[in-house]
C-alpha cells in the first residue's frame, strides 16, 4: 500500500457513488480512488461508467440503474455488498435540473427533477441503509445552495434539493444512535455539464451573472470535490464545496425574503424574454442520458 493510501482514512473503504458517469460523481470517483477507496459506481450510462472505471487505480465495480427504481437499487445494493463484502460510505450524488418559469413549464420535466433528486436520494438511502447499519457507515447526501436560497426559474431544482436536505437531516436524527453518520453536501454553481447546459440559454446565463457576488460565479470542479472528499473522510454532518457557503447558512432565514425582493426587479426586467428561458427538457449531457434511459425502459416494456 502506498504512502498516499496510508495517510487516508479511506484506504480500503468501500464507497458507493451514484451519478458517477460524469461531473461531480466522476471527479469523486477519481479522487476517492486516489485515496485508496474501493468503489461501486452507479449511473445510467454503462459505457461512461466503464470509461471512468478504466482510469481508476483501485478495485471498482459498475452498475447501471435508475436511482428512482427501488427494485433496481435494492439489486445494486445486494450485488455491491456481495462483490465487496461490505459498504462503508454511500454518496447520493445523482441529480438532474431544468430551468425556466414555472408558469407554462413541461410538468413532466418538473416532476422528473423532483423524482430523481428527492425520491431517488431516498430510494438510494433506503436500499443501502441495511449495509450501512452493519458497517456503522456514512451517507453523504449531495444537496445544493439551492436548498438554502430558493431562486426563481429553478423551482423544481430548489424544491428537490431542499427536500433532499430535509430528508437527510431527518435520517441523521433517526439512525445516529445506531452508529450511522449522515451528512449533507452543499455546492454552488460548479463547472459541470449541468451548469454548462443552463448557460446555453442566453436568458438563464444573463440572469445568473446578475446575481450578487459570490453567487454569480461558476466555481472549478476539482477544489469543490476535494472539499467533499475531505468531508467524507471526516464523516461530516455538513460539507461545503465552496467555503463561503458555510457563512450563508447563518443568514438562511433571511434569504427567501431577500431573494424575492430582488427578484421582483429582475423578473420585470426580463419579462418579455422569460418564455425563451424555458429549457427544453433536462439540462446537460446527464439530463439527456436520463431522458434516453427512460425511453429505453419504456420501449422495453
Amino acid at each position: 500500500m502506498s504512502a498516499a493510501y496510508r495517510r487516508s482514512g479511506l484506504a480500503g473503504q468501500v464507497v458507493v457513488v451514484t451519478g458517477a458517469a460524469r461531473g461531480v460523481g466522476e471527479s469523486l470517483a477519481r479522487k476517492l480512488s486516489a485515496r485508496g477507496a474501493r468503489l461501486a459506481l452507479v449511473g445510467l450510462e454503462p459505457d461512461e461508467l466503464r470509461r471512468v472505471a478504466g482510469g481508476l487505480r483501485t478495485d471498482v465495480g459498475c452498475w447501471t440503474a435508475d436511482v428512482t427504481d427501488q427494485e433496481a437499487m435494492e439489486r445494486v445494493a445486494h450485488e455491491a455488498r456481495a462483490r465487496f463484502g461490505r459498504i462503508d460510505t454511500v454518496v447520493a450524488n445523482a441529480g438532474v435540473a431544468a430551468g425556466g418559469p414555472f408558469d407554462g413549464c413541461d410538468f413532466a420535466v418538473w416532476r422528473r427533477v423532483v423524482e430523481v433528486n428527492l425520491i431517488g436520494s431516498a430510494v438510494t438511502g433506503r436500499a443501502f441503509l441495511p449495509a450501512l447499519l452493519d458497517s456503522r457507515g456514512y451517507l453523504l447526501q449531495i444537496a445544493s445552495f439551492a436548498a438554502v436560497a430558493p431562486a426563481p426559474m429553478m423551482t423544481a431544482y430548489c424544491a428537490s434539493k431542499a427536500g433532499a436536505e430535509a430528508y437527510a437531516h431527518g435520517l441523521r436524527a433517526e439512525v445516529g444512535h445506531r452508529g450511522v453518520r449522515v451528512g449533507v453536501g452543499y455546492l454552488s454553481w460548479t463547472e459541470t455539464d449541468m451548469v454548462r447546459g443552463a448557460d446555453e440559454n442566453a436568458v438563464m446565463r444573463e440572469m445568473r451573472r446578475r446575481l450578487p457576488w459570490p453567487a454569480n460565479r461558476t466555481y472549478p470542479l476539482d477544489p469543490a470535490v476535494e472539499r467533499l472528499v475531505a468531508g467524507i473522510e471526516r464523516r461530516s454532518a455538513h460539507v461545503y464545496a465552496q467555503g463561503w457557503l458555510r457563512g450563508a447558512q447563518s443568514v438562511r432565514a433571511a434569504l427567501p425574503g431577500l431573494i424575492a425582493f430582488g427578484a421582483r426587479r429582475e423578473m420585470r426586467r426580463f419579462g418579455p424574454r422569460l418564455a425563451s428561458a424555458r429549457t427544453p427538457g433536462l439540462l446537460g449531457a446527464g439530463g439527456a442520458a436520463d431522458a434516453a434511459g427512460r425511453r429505453v425502459s419504456t420501449e422495453g416494456h
